[in-house]
């Protein structure tokens, strides 16, 4: 599990492209201090794997699942994505909860500056708009942020100095994709009120609520 507050940001060093896989070398700094084999990264918001660590750059593979919905296929060498070690039992929350799984891919259609913050629109279709809420919580490029407007087809952010200086939000352009994860917990509640029983007293009763 993931908060969204990225520690650092990193740079491919190396793309291996299998028939419908890769493997990413990705240099960083911080997050060396206590990574192992097997832990997991949020890479631009992707949880991924570290299969090998060597000096300062760690590999992980993806699969072609975690290619198809997201942006890492687009990526080259040199690249610079956001990153964030698992949340540590004794951390503080400081975003929201932030699996790592990818929902899907968003494009920013517009950025304008306001004053000292920066708002960007970015569009994205039903199936992920349906789960964005005003002041809700979602996940960016990794990066966990507050819905400031909902529109039908986009949403948008208002972004703070500090997070567009710790993050890669600031090299972005209009028309770059974006990785998104909505909020878990809006797709429990659609899961549980999904149920061919719902939710009845009943139920609550049975599961000690």
């Amino acid at each position: 599990m993931f908060t969204g507050i990225i520690e650092e940001i990193g740079t491919i060093k190396s793309i291996k492209k299998g028939a419908t896989s890769a493997n990413l070398a990705i240099a960083a700094n911080q997050i060396f201090s206590d990574l192992k084999l097997g832990d997991s990264v949020a890479t631009n918001g992707v949880c991924l794997t570290v299969t090998k660590i060597s000096g300062n750059i760690f590999y992980a593979d993806i699969m072609n699942e975690t290619l198809s919905k997201s942006n890492l296929g687009n990526f080259h060498t040199g690249s610079l994505v956001n990153l964030e070690r698992a949340m540590p039992a004794d951390g503080r929350f400081g975003g929201h909860i932030v699996s790592g799984h990818i929902d899907g891919v968003g494009k920013i259609c517009s950025i304008t500056k306001d004053d000292i913050a920066i708002w960007y629109k970015i569009s994205a279709d039903k199936a992920i708009m349906r789960y964005v809420v005003a002041k809700g919580s979602i996940a960016i490029d990794g990066i966990s942020l507050t819905v400031a407007a909902v529109e039908r087809n986009d949403f948008a952010v208002s972004i703070i100095p500090h997070t567009l200086s710790q993050t890669t939000l600031k090299n972005k352009r209009i028309g770059d994709t974006v990785n998104l994860e909505n909020d878990i917990i809006g797709k429990y509640i659609e899961k549980f009120l999904s149920t061919p029983r719902g939710i009845t007293k009943d139920f609550l009763l049975q599961n000690e609520f």
